[in-house]
C-alpha cells in the first residue's frame, strides 16, 4: 500500500465529546472541532472516527416503546446517523472543510480485499482535501453498541492506515493515579488498569478500559496513543502544542 503524504494522526470522538456530557449533539462542540481540524491540517493528515448516531437519533425524533435492547439501539443508530453527518456536514461546511462518510464494521478488517478498498477510499479522500469521517455500521454490527463506543474502531482504522498518532477523546484530562493526578506517559499498559473504574457516562458505551484496549492495539502496531480531555475547548490544538495534561501511551 502507498504512504500517505503528510502525518496522519486520527481522532476518535465519543458521543460524550460530542454532547459535552449532556443529551444532545452540541452545535458549539463541532464548531469548536471545526476550527481545530482547518488548522491542524496544515500539517497533518487528519481522520475522524465519531460516535454520535444514537445520541443524534434521541435529539431529533421520539420513538415509543424505545428501550435499552440492540434491536431497538440499532433503530435509533438508523434514525441518527443521517442527523449526525448532516451536523458535521454544516458544522465543517462553514469552515469550508468538505467531508466523506465511510461507515464499517469489524468483518471488513478481516477481509484482505475489503481492508485494501478501505485504505484506497481514505487515501482519496485525504489527497482531494476531503475530511473522512468514520463510523460503525450499527444497523447491521452489534459490537459497537454493546462494547467500546468505536474506540476498537479506531484502533483498527489507525493500525490499517499506519497513522502517526492515535487520539481517544476522553472527559478527563487522560488517565488519574489514585492521588487523581495525570499519568503523563505509560509504556505498560498492564500496570495502570489497576487505577481505572468501570465508570462510564451517560451518553458514551466504552470507558477507560476500552480506551486502553484500543491504545493496546495500536501500541502492538507501533503507533503512539494520547487520551485527551475533549470537553475542553480548543482540546486538539492544546495537546498538540503541550499546553494541557494529558496521558501518552507510547509506541
Amino acid at each position: 500500500m502507498d504512504k500517505f503524504d503528510k502525518p496522519k494522526i486520527l481522532i476518535k470522538l465519543g458521543s460524550a465529546t460530542l454532547t459535552k456530557g449532556g443529551n444532545k449533539i452540541s452545535r458549539a462542540k463541532l464548531e469548536d472541532l471545526a476550527n481545530q481540524v482547518i488548522q491542524i491540517q496544515q500539517q497533518y493528515d487528519v481522520i475522524l472516527v465519531c460516535s454520535g448516531a444514537i445520541a443524534a437519533a434521541k435529539q431529533f425524533i421520539k420513538l415509543e416503546k424505545i428501550g435499552n435492547d440492540l434491536t431497538e439501539k440499532q433503530a435509533l443508530a438508523a434514525i441518527g446517523q443521517p442527523f449526525l453527518m448532516r451536523l458535521l456536514y454544516e458544522s465543517f461546511r462553514d469552515f469550508e472543510i468538505p467531508v466523506g462518510q465511510c461507515l464499517l464494521s469489524y468483518h471488513d478488517f478481516k477481509n484482505e480485499q475489503s481492508r485494501t478498498n478501505i485504505h484506497n477510499t481514505i487515501k482519496v479522500l485525504l489527497k482531494n482535501g476531503i475530511l473522512p469521517i468514520i463510523n460503525e455500521n450499527d444497523t447491521t454490527a452489534t459490537e459497537e453498541i454493546k462494547f467500546g463506543d468505536n474506540d476498537k474502531l479506531s484502533a483498527l482504522v489507525a493500525t490499517l492506515l499506519k497513522v502517526d498518532r492515535l487520539i481517544l477523546a476522553s472527559n478527563t484530562f487522560g488517565i488519574y493515579d489514585d492521588q487523581k493526578q495525570t499519568i503523563e506517559n505509560i509504556a505498560d499498559i498492564s500496570k495502570i488498569r489497576k487505577y481505572i473504574t468501570d465508570e462510564k457516562s451517560s451518553q458514551g458505551t466504552g470507558g477507560m478500559h476500552s480506551k486502553l484496549d484500543a491504545a493496546q492495539i495500536a501500541q502492538t502496531a507501533g503507533i503512539e496513543t494520547w487520551i485527551i480531555n475533549g470537553h475542553e475547548d480548543n482540546f486538539l490544538l492544546r495537546a498538540l502544542e503541550g499546553k494541557v495534561k494529558f496521558t501518552k501511551i507510547n509506541n
